[in-house]
């Protein structure tokens, strides 16, 4: 009974360690959004002071098909997934809107000067509110937004090739029709 007591918490222990380490290598695209099939939150995003791009607003996600990218110049993989979203841009020449996420404007700006600018309008998000309000869980996050303003698909972390081939251009077609 006394060894029994000394070895509760080791075994305590390695029973955590073994939910995280099946857990570390989770697939993120099997968190759905609660906003999947609803209408996009109601916000108003400025835009980033001295970028060429107005901001956007909910009303700017009705009438057709969009997506919009959640992003910050701080993000490694947001650098990773940036040329897929150009890609996206010239492939399909969705309206593509972009939230950029806590960032500094000038920072914003650098970012889309050396990596290119896809985005047809970027919102400033600096206090994070709107992201709440969408459900982003952190960035780089993707989704698309149908005509009517509805959200009906949602990508958690960098778009990767695969990702965009079999997930969102699949998705996006969906949308139009």
């Amino acid at each position: 009974m006394r060894y029994a007591l000394f070895a509760l918490p080791l075994i305590l222990l390695l029973a955590l360690v073994s939910v995280f380490a099946f857990s570390i290598d989770r697939d993120s695209s099997l968190v759905r959004s609660v906003l999947i099939d609803k209408p996009v939150p109601d916000f108003t995003l400025p835009a980033i002071e001295g970028l060429d791009v107005p901001g956007f607003d909910t009303a700017s996600l009705r009438g057709d098909v969009s997506v919009v990218n959640v992003f910050a110049s701080w993000c490694i993989p947001c650098r990773d997934e940036h040329p897929l979203l150009e890609t996206l841009k010239a492939q399909t020449g969705v309206r593509l809107f972009g939230i950029n996420h806590s960032d500094a404007p000038e920072n914003a700006r650098a970012f889309l000067a050396e990596l290119g600018n896809p985005y047809d309008a970027v919102g400033a998000d600096r206090d994070r509110r709107v992201s709440i309000d969408w459900g982003v869980y952190g960035v780089p996050e993707t989704f698309v937004v149908d005509a009517n303003g509805v959200i009906t698909y949602k990508h958690v972390g960098p778009l990767t090739p695969a990702a965009l081939e079999t997930e969102l251009l699949p998705a996006l077609e969906k949308a139009r029709s």
